[in-house]
């Protein structure tokens, strides 16, 4: 029966699972920890435990031990993968399983790069259907002699989480394939990509990663465990984890590429997936290609920009830090080695040096699916033969076909339309024992085609897309060879070694000295081909050099090493900061806070409210009063009331301080007789409705605005969707409705042109929340919130309560400046500071609210606690003094670099 913790978890993400009810039918759990029913709402702070009225027990722990016995007490990675790197067999006799290490697994290789101290276990499936009968037995022989802990899926649920899913709709739309066809039409299939996106497929899915979290959860330590997830298979599994324990260390890799945002974002459940691989604390791919796509798609589909500081790309996504990994993986040089030293191996080469000699042999090593392009080399090497006939009878390309991973209509037709085109070329270019292209359709065992490398000149990659493609490395090793071995590529003389290589695989780029061609391009693929093997030998030598010394001291286990020791650094602050899991679904996510930033607690502030005689308060408008993205602007009736409410008490002054015009400003509170204005960020200064405007400076200088109007004109006309607000002493050039990318792209070039164009004036020109904004220097919201406590003192009324609530980086330059204010006394001694942001952000104020909504309940909680006398009130008395202070520029005028928003 399907567990609880299942439906609470993703019901509200993916709708009614009911569908999936008989999916779980039969599972046998192993191991004495089963997971119980998960809350839907986390906002505990430290460590989640199970908070449900039938795990007691369980509540009042926070941690889970393992059931697997460790070698030694300290710290594990637990590999999370879809398939275990083990080999399982039949005894002969039928009566028990065999098991052996699959010495070709990347998972079993990662192992040499892991700390000695370390231990390693496996989490996975095996490729053997083992009876439910027998389950119980084969874990615990895999646990005790492998570190393995197998994850046992039914049949019916692992044909569509494995074959529907993700061969059939991930696998292809990751490698730029989108789906035209329903996944029930007759020309859809797994290999194809012709499916298009089935809510049953994605449901089981999610449900096999359910099955491999509940794996995860009988052996983890979570409090000293590192866990590393791999590839697309598990990218629900993250948010599993982080559910369950929120401070666990987690690492992901994808070995496939990642596609542009483009095709991205026609994925239905595509801000399911980001947010689930944003509940890692680092995400590692294999190219920054491939890292760049990301980082657009969490940028348009979830507004979350990256920062890059010194040498690391990080994401923040509510207060914690999700690091951004980019490491080729490589390949293991002692297996290859160990096998170009095998008598069989030195047997197979001398075999093949028979075989073609006096040709000059180019290698192709491939699986047999659509995006390997196999049939693009065949046609460049047609091609090749045609342009440049001194190869005819002296140049052969071997191609192996590795068997199809998949199924389906299209492997029949990729492999009849190879086997036209080697016929075709064969019959045309062809003689007496001459045949220009040997295809090898059949499972090559690994001393066989490490024989082929060894005597090939050149090895050829066209894959039209391809995560990594590790075909290279292992030709470079072989053509290295073993010094003293009779598989040394050459009798005598130095290696050497060439390559032409598709610009679309993951190791190009590694790869610098390769010819590297776009394998669409029959002609110039062909120009390639006849480069590489017509190449100088002392070249060839020189690009071979280069190459091996890159791929011997970047291995599995370089690779492997580099990406823990970055887990380790993302994860160093997870025991320092008290963290929230919050959300529902795939919409679960961890806060992390500062150890001194807490939500507002509305009893507190009530109370020191009610105990105080001379208050300042001070609001941002836009994002704090009303939402930032609200069409309509204007405050409501509730919101007047509450403020005249607030400005009527004689205790108090009331300022909204904001970026705005003091034309909007004024027409909006109009209503508010008693209500101060802090306009353009503070340039212009009302202390009522009734008292004229102030200005900062005596004469403003405007004469900048002609300078710096004609440069952002010319991005406006360039951005489609962006607009200039013109204001009496500042220029906003607004690009919240263009396209986002663009926008902040056009907003960065902005920023540089203004600031060398306006470089001689005495202007700032700041970016802030989809904004560019040029302003008199001087001017901020810290310095205005200053100088109104300032004026406070100067009248004997000097605050002994100060609020301030804002939403956006300008509002963090009144934060400081007023903590600053309270350090130099020019509030009262031991007066409390409520500097509030609106969201759980990063922030220099001490407290938040979550929303605007939350912002206004908590002014109307105080409103209700104000002694109301319209007859009078501190800004009353104030305004009728303020001209009289004499607070020079200079004494105000000592932090004006926070980057300002509107």
């Amino acid at each position: 029966m399907m567990s609880r913790s299942y439906t609470n978890l993703l019901d509200l993400a993916a709708g009614n699972f009911a569908a999936l009810g008989p999916a779980g039918g039969g599972r046998r759990r192993s191991g004495s920890f089963a997971a119980k029913r998960m809350p839907r709402v986390m906002t505990v702070p430290g460590t989640l435990s199970e908070l449900d009225d039938e795990d007691d027990e369980l509540a009042a722990t926070s941690s889970i031990a393992s059931d697997v016995p460790s070698s030694a007490v300290g710290e594990r990675l637990i590999v999370v993968a879809n398939q275990l790197p083990v080999v399982a067999r039949r005894r002969p006799d039928g009566r028990g399983w065999l098991f052996s290490w699959d010495d070709d697994s990347l998972l079993l290789r990662l192992r040499d790069g892991v700390p000695d101290e370390m231990e390693v276990l496996f989490v996975g499936t095996l490729r053997a259907d083992v009876p439910a009968s027998e389950q119980d037995e084969v874990s615990q022989t895999l646990i005790d002699g492998f570190r393995c802990a197998p994850v046992f899926l039914p049949a019916d649920l692992y044909d569509r989480f494995y074959q529907n899913f993700c061969k059939g709709y991930l696998w292809p739309l990751f490698h730029y394939m989108l789906p035209f066809a329903s996944a029930q039409s007759p020309k859809a299939n797994a290999v194809s990509g012709g499916g298009r996106f089935d809510r049953a497929s994605w449901e089981s899915y999610v449900l096999a990663n359910k099955y491999f979290f509940e794996k995860v959860v009988e052996v983890i330590n979570p409090e000293d465990d590192y866990v590393w997830v791999h590839d697309y298979h598990l990218m629900a599994l993250p948010t599993f984890l982080r559910r369950r324990f929120n401070r666990l260390r987690i690492g992901f890799f994808l070995h496939s590429p990642f596609p542009s945002s483009e095709i991205y974002r026609s994925l239905p459940v595509r801000e399911e997936i980001l947010r689930t691989l944003l509940n890692c604390d680092l995400v590692g791919f294999h190219t920054f290609d491939y890292a760049r796509h990301f980082l657009s798609c969490c940028s348009r589909m979830l507004g979350i920009e990256y920062e890059s500081k010194r040498g690391y790309i990080g994401l923040d996504y509510f207060g914690r830090t999700v690091g951004i990994k980019i490491m080729p993986v490589g390949i293991h040089m002692g297996q290859l080695q160990s096998v170009l030293q095998l008598p069989d191996m030195q047997r197979k080469v001398a075999e093949l040096r028979q075989q073609f000699e006096g040709k000059t042999v180019l290698l192709g090593v491939d699986d047999m699916d659509i995006f390997k392009g196999i049939n693009l080399k065949l046609l460049a090497f047609e091609n090749m033969l045609r342009m440049h006939p001194k190869w005819k009878g002296r140049a052969v390309l071997v191609q192996i076909a590795n068997p199809a991973r998949g199924k389906g209509k299209d492997i029949d037709s990729i492999r009849g339309e190879i086997q036209d085109s080697v016929e075709r070329i064969n019959k045309e270019f062809g003689r007496s024992g001459y045949s220009p292209i040997v295809f090898i359709d059949r499972n090559v065992p690994s001393v066989e085609k490490l024989a082929y490398y060894t005597v090939a000149e050149c090895v050829v990659v066209t894959a039209v897309r391809d995560g990594m493609n590790l075909t290279p490395y292992e030709y470079i090793v072989c053509r290295q060879g073993i010094p003293g071995s009779e598989s040394a590529p050459e009798v005598s003389g130095p290696s050497k070694s060439m390559l032409v290589v598709s610009e679309f695989i993951g190791c190009s780029p590694s790869l610098s000295g390769a010819i590297r061609v776009n394998p669409w391009n029959i002609e110039a693929t062909a120009e390639a081909l006849n480069e590489a093997i017509s190449m100088s030998e002392r070249e060839k030598q020189l690009r071979h050099e280069k190459h091996y010394r890159y791929v011997s001291t970047h291995d599995v286990a370089y690779w492997s090493r580099s990406f823990i020791q970055d887990l380790e650094r993302a994860c160093k602050d997870h025991f320092r900061k008290p963290c929230w899991g919050i959300g529902l679904g795939f919409g679960f996510r961890v806060v992390a806070l500062d150890p001194n930033f807490a939500k507002l607690n509305f009893d507190s502030i009530i109370m020191s409210y009610g105990r105080s005689k001379s208050r300042a308060i001070f609001l941002d408008y836009d994002g704090t009063l009303v939402p930032q993205a609200s069409i309509n602007q204007k405050p409501s009736e509730e919101l007047v009331n509450i403020i005249n409410t607030l400005c009527s008490d004689r205790n108090n002054i009331v300022f909204i301080v904001s970026g705005r015009s003091r034309d909007s400003l004024g027409s909006m509170f109009s209503s508010c007789p008693m209500l101060g204005i802090a306009a353009e960020h503070g340039y212009f200064l009302r202390w009522s409705r009734d008292e004229e405007w102030q200005t900062s400076t005596q004469s403003p200088d405007i004469g900048w605005m002609q300078m710096a109007e004609p440069v952002m004109n010319l991005y406006t006309e360039a951005t489609d969707g962006s607009y200039i607000e013109t204001k009496e002493t500042a220029l906003v050039w607004h690009h919240r409705d263009a396209d986002q990318g663009f926008g902040s792209s056009q907003a960065k070039e902005m920023l540089d042109h203004l600031e060398s164009v306006l470089s001689n004036e005495a202007v700032s020109v700041k970016s802030g929340q989809f904004i560019v904004e040029v302003k008199p220097q001087g001017v901020s919201k810290g310095l205005v919130a200053e100088k109104i406590i300032g004026s406070m003192k100067e009248k004997s009324q000097q605050a002994d309560f100060v609020l301030c609530i804002g939403d956006d980086r300008s509002d963090e330059d009144m934060f400081e400046n007023i903590a600053d204010v309270m350090k130099r006394g020019i509030a009262a001694p031991k007066t409390p500071l409520f500097a509030c942001t609106v969201g759980q952000k990063p922030s220099k104020a001490k407290f938040y609210l979550d929303d605007t909504y939350e912002v206004v309940s908590m002014l109307s909680a105080l409103a209700d606690v104000s002694d109301p006398d319209p007859t009078a009130g501190l800004a009353d008395d104030l305004a009728t003094s303020v001209s009289s202070l004499d607070i020079s520029d200079e004494q105000i005028q000592f932090s004006n670099t926070t980057i300002e928003g509107s």
